[in-house]
C-alpha cells in the first residue's frame, strides 16, 4: 500500500468522528485501470480472505459508481426494470455505516456503530475493508425477480471493477436482516436483499 493510500485510508477512519447524518464528498471517479475486459472477466472471482485494511476515498467511489452510480443524466451503470432504481447501496465499515447518494456522489452517515458482524454469518465479514449492503424500495419494485436482476447486475459491476483493482470480493445472502434493518432506520417498505464484501486480499 503506498502512502497516497495509507493517507486516504486514514481520511475514511477519520469519519468515525462525523455525526450521523453527515456527508463524506467523494472523489470523482476515475476508473483508468489499464486492464481491458477480457483481463477483468479471467480475474473475476469469489474472495473470502482479506486483510484489515480499509479502502481509501478514491477506491470507494470508483467502487460504487462502478457499481450503480449515474453515467447519464437519471440513468445508472446497471439497468433496473422499468427504470425504477429501488436499489440502494449502504456501506459498512469499521467506523460505521453510510447510504451512498449516487446522484451527489457522496456518503452519508447514518450509523456510528461497527454493524460488520451483522452483514454476514462468516468470519471474513469482519477483516474485509467494507460490506456493501443492497437495500430494495419494495414501493418502487417491479417485482421481486426484476430487483434480484438489478442486483445481479450492480454486483458483478463491482466484480469486474474490483477484478482490475487488485480487490476481492463476494456477493452473499447471508446476514442478520431485522438487526439490520433496525440498525440503518430502514422505513417498513424498504428490506435488505443482499451483500458484498469487498477488501484486499490476503496473500
Amino acid at each position: 500500500m503506498n502512502t497516497k493510500t495509507l493517507m486516504l485510508g486514514l481520511l475514511f477512519s477519520a469519519v468515525a468522528f462525523m455525526a450521523v447524518g453527515q456527508e463524506i464528498a467523494l472523489p470523482e471517479p476515475a476508473l483508468d485501470a489499464e486492464a481491458s475486459l477480457k483481463e477483468a472477466l479471467e480475474n473475476r472471482c469469489s474472495s473470502r480472505e482479506y486483510v484489515n485494511s480499509p479502502i481509501d476515498l478514491q477506491t470507494m467511489s470508483n467502487i460504487l459508481w462502478a457499481g450503480w452510480g449515474y453515467n447519464r443524466e437519471d440513468k445508472r451503470t446497471a439497468p433496473s426494470a422499468l427504470d425504477r432504481q429501488e436499489v440502494t447501496l449502504y456501506v459498512c465499515t469499521r467506523d460505521g455505516a453510510y447510504r451512498y447518494d449516487a446522484e451527489n456522489q457522496c456518503l452519508v452517515m447514518v450509523s456510528d456503530k461497527n454493524i460488520m458482524k451483522l452483514t454476514g454469518k462468516q468470519p471474513f465479514v469482519e477483516t474485509a475493508a467494507a460490506n456493501i449492503l443492497y437495500v430494495t424500495d419494495k414501493s418502487k419494485s417491479a417485482s421481486p425477480e426484476m430487483t434480484a436482476v438489478c442486483c445481479g447486475a450492480i454486483s458483478q459491476n463491482i466484480a469486474l471493477y474490483c477484478a482490475t483493482a487488485g480487490l476481492g470480493t463476494v456477493v452473499r445472502g447471508s446476514f442478520d436482516a431485522e438487526q439490520l434493518h433496525r440498525l440503518l432506520k430502514l422505513p417498513v417498505n424498504q428490506k435488505v436483499v443482499l451483500a458484498q464484501s469487498v477488501g484486499y486480499l490476503a496473500k
